[in-house]
C-alpha cells in the first residue's frame, strides 16, 4: 500500500480508537500555516492534539516522532484555539498514536520532548 494511503488508514484507525475511549473527533488533518494535526479530539474539559506515527515496528514509530514535529503542533493547535473560542476553558494535551503492522495502537499521552 502506498505510504499515504497508510497513513490516512492509520489516521481512520487512531480516530476510532479514540472514540472507542470516549472522545469526540473535532478535526482530521486540521491545516494551518505552521503546519497539519492529524486529530483534534475533545472528552470532557480535555482538548488533545494528536499525531499519527505509521510504521513498520513500534521502534520506527517512536524514532519518527521529534522535537520539531512536537513545537509545530504546538504553534498549530495555538491556531486552532485561537479559531474555537468555545474550548477557551478546556485543558490541552498532545498525544501521539503508533500503529505498526497488526500490532495493536499505542497510544502515548501527553508527550513531551
Amino acid at each position: 500500500m502506498h505510504t499515504k494511503y497508510k497513513g490516512h488508514a492509520g489516521e481512520i484507525a487512531a480516530a476510532l480508537l479514540l472514540i472507542l475511549k470516549g472522545y469526540r473527533i473535532l478535526a482530521r488533518r486540521y491545516r494551518t500555516s505552521c503546519g497539519e494535526i492529524d486529530i483534534i479530539a475533545k472528552r470532557g474539559k480535555l482538548v488533545i492534539f494528536v499525531e499519527v506515527k505509521v510504521r513498520r515496528d513500534l521502534q520506527k514509530c517512536s524514532d519518527a516522532v521529534t522535537y520539531r514535529q512536537v513545537q509545530r503542533i504546538r504553534r498549530a493547535s495555538e491556531i486552532f484555539l485561537q479559531r474555537r473560542r468555545d474550548l477557551k476553558e478546556c485543558q490541552t494535551r498532545y498525544d501521539v498514536i503508533l500503529m505498526a503492522g497488526w500490532q495493536l495502537p499505542v497510544h502515548i499521552e501527553n508527550i513531551t520532548l
